[in-house]
């Protein structure tokens, strides 16, 4: 059965990132995707203009409309904007209760615009974190989270991903893509697992969006594939190979979109 899954965020009108890029990871990766939004982005593969927060009873009006009428067999969450947003999420979790929710704490676009309000950060810490089941923060968003500075090394991620599974994940994925060196280096933690994921790190401007494909890669394959270690291997073997096909598309003059379609065209 082909599964339905759900991505929960803000836009991008450029299609590199936010729910646009979500939905063609899902395609891509042989999910039925669906969306339902939190915030309006003005944003490009330059940066954020403007952003228009929808207001959280018509984010639970979305989510109630949609899970009392479709199987949904992931979610994938990225940018909540504020408190009121995280908590009308949170409600429909504790209601919906569907099997499996990824979260990328989207806190920062690439261009360096905050999309998420510094108040509402322990929220997400404190109150969503615990109701998921694998987080996928990068090291600037880790150290956010649990009020640290950033690490600058591989050796520091197993500590730190410990952490962050301390605070309710059940599953962690800590990137490493703002280390240095030949390879981008993730590790998965939680569960009994802890392993280092290592990934080639492909030379490219292209990488706008990437932590939401892979997310959402996450999400769409986890239902398809026995665990979660599966499922991430996979999906970073997707993005590694749409970083690579990136520089076939000509979108913008700044961080370009990777290449969501790239085994097809």
């Amino acid at each position: 059965m082909i599964p339905n899954v759900l991505t929960i965020a803000g836009t991008d009108p450029s299609g590199g990132a936010g729910v646009q890029a979500d939905l063609k990871a899902f395609s891509a990766n042989g999910a039925y995707g669906m969306s339902v939004l939190t915030a309006l982005v003005a944003q490009t593969t330059t940066g954020v203009s403007e952003v228009h927060e929808i207001p959280p009873e018509f984010v639970t009006s979305q989510l109630v409309t949609l899970l009392d009428d479709v199987r949904v067999d992931a979610v994938k969450i990225g940018m909540l904007a504020n408190a009121e947003v995280i908590r009308a999420v949170i409600g429909a979790l504790d209601r919906y209760a569907p099997p499996f929710v990824v979260l990328d704490p989207v806190m920062v676009a690439k261009s360096g615009d905050r999309l998420l309000a510094p108040e509402a950060v322990s929220a997400l810490r404190d109150e969503l974190l615990p109701r998921v089941d694998l987080i996928t923060p990068n090291l600037p968003e880790a150290a956010d989270l649990l009020g640290e500075a950033e690490i600058e090394d591989p050796a520091g991620m197993p500590g730190q991903a410990d952490r962050l599974a301390g605070l309710g994940a059940k599953h962690v994925l800590l990137k490493g893509g703002h280390l240095r060196g030949e390879s981008s280096v993730d590790l998965l933690y939680g569960d009994g697992i802890s392993e280092f994921l290592s990934s080639e790190r492909v030379d490219t401007t292209n990488d706008h969006g990437t932590g939401c494909t892979l997310s959402a890669a996450i999400a769409a394959l986890r239902p398809q594939r026995p665990d979660w270690i599966s499922a991430v291997r996979e999906a970073k073997d997707y993005l590694t190979e749409a970083l690579r096909a990136s520089a076939r598309l000509d979108v913008g003059r700044g961080h370009g979109p990777v290449h969501h379609f790239h085994r097809w065209w």
